[in-house]
């Protein structure tokens, strides 16, 4: 009915699906196993945006996540012989591999996260706004 608010709805349910990775890579900077509990550090996440047609609207896209992807890096390696992951043998014996995060960069795609909501929020009470305006002059 208002493709605005179709268009504003998709960006918030995208921006929510974004936040989640990033205070998911937050929770799990210092995990050293993997969700099978194999010896293996989290692997950070990531969200992949791509432009959605919306329905009963030419020419309007809205935006939708096209997956959540993870990043394959090199771990950060700490030396700590006496942590239960420290690996007991090879050239890297005593080492303990932790997940490649950057608290600053999640921080910083927390922060860009929000206001892309918050403004998207602000777009939904604009257009509820101009509606009720319009429909006031009409009745």
């Amino acid at each position: 009915m208002f493709p605005a608010l179709d268009v504003s709805t998709s960006a918030l349910v995208a921006q929510r699906m974004r936040l989640n990775a990033v205070s998911s890579n937050i929770a799990n900077m210092s995990t050293t196993r993997n969700e099978a509990g194999e010896s293996t550090p989290y692997e950070p996440r990531f969200v992949v945006f791509e432009a959605e047609p919306i329905a009963d609207a030419p020419g309007a896209a809205g935006v939708r996540v096209a997956e959540v992807g993870q990043e394959q890096q090199e771990p950060i390696w700490k030396y700590q012989p006496g942590h239960q992951d420290a690996l007991k043998e090879g050239p890297r014996q005593g080492w303990v591999a932790y997940p490649r995060i950057s608290l600053m960069t999640e921080f910083t795609d927390a922060i860009e996260t929000t206001r892309a909501y918050e403004a998207n929020v602000g777009v939904i009470e604009v257009t509820k706004d101009i509606t009720q305006q319009t429909l006031r002059i009409l009745a």
